[in-house]
């Protein structure tokens, strides 16, 4: 298996991600775009380029050079089962069969709440969509891809706190797992039975604060969900099926 010490081109591609996310936020508070609130620093779109361009580079160097890579956002878009096609991050192909797919999403404040269900909601379904699409045959004859997900969720106070109130059902009781879980510790809960029901073959959360953009500094959640083992088990995926 590829080496799992991918922790100075994570750092990279989290210093990216925030210093995109600020660049955006101050141009729409200058007037240049509208938007509201922080959500201009969340729909700019570019956020996780740092990353998508990593991957796609470890990707070349693990991969034969007939491996199709791709990363520009009209190469990306994969057909499914109950929609008819949906956009992803990094796509990657050989010989005809679809190889590997990842997708890369945050959580941020101030709606943690709102946005942990969001991003649950969007990730079984796109996880779901694609997995019944292979099984239809959609991507080549005899494909198996890698798919990836990887969410970063920024940290701070009410990420790390368990939320005061849920929305408890008046019929049936909750898994107890999520009666102490912070909103961190809900999306480490996702990421791993998203992989322990085959949904996606690797789910990494990593956290990390807005004053990351100098250091790059973040944290795994768990070492079954960590970033850097997402990425050794998607190059091991890559020379496996292109070697």
């Amino acid at each position: 298996m590829p080496s799992t010490d991918h922790s100075a081109t994570i750092r990279k591609a989290v210093r990216f991600y925030w210093q995109s996310k600020h660049k955006a936020l101050t141009k729409n508070q200058a007037g240049q775009r509208i938007d509201q609130g922080r959500r201009g620093g969340a729909t700019a779109g570019k956020n996780f380029d740092g990353f998508v361009q990593i991957l796609a580079g470890l990707a070349a160097k693990h991969g034969s050079k007939d491996l199709q890579i791709h990363q520009n956002k009209s190469n990306v878009v994969l057909p499914g089962h109950f929609r008819p096609s949906k956009q992803w991050d990094l796509v990657l192909i050989f010989e005809g069969r679809l190889i590997a797919t990842l997708e890369f999403k945050a959580l941020g404040g101030p709606s943690f709440g709102n946005n942990a269900n969001n991003r649950c909601e969007e990730a079984l379904g796109s996880g779901i969509d694609l997995s019944v699409a292979q099984r239809e045959g959609l991507f080549g004859a005899g494909a198996s891809p890698f798919v990836g997900y990887c969410i970063l969720v920024e940290d701070d106070e009410k990420s790390r706190c368990v939320p005061k109130r849920g929305n408890p059902s008046r019929h049936f009781s909750a898994d107890p797992i999520f009666k102490t879980a912070s909103y961190q510790e809900r999306m480490r809960i996702l990421c791993e039975r998203m992989v322990q029901e085959r949904i996606y073959t690797a789910a990494a959360v990593i956290t990390s604060a807005p004053s990351a953009e100098k250091t790059g500094k973040y944290n795994d959640l768990s070492a079954n969900t960590s970033l850097a083992k997402m990425i050794a088990r998607f190059l091991a995926h890559v020379e496996i099926e292109t070697g």
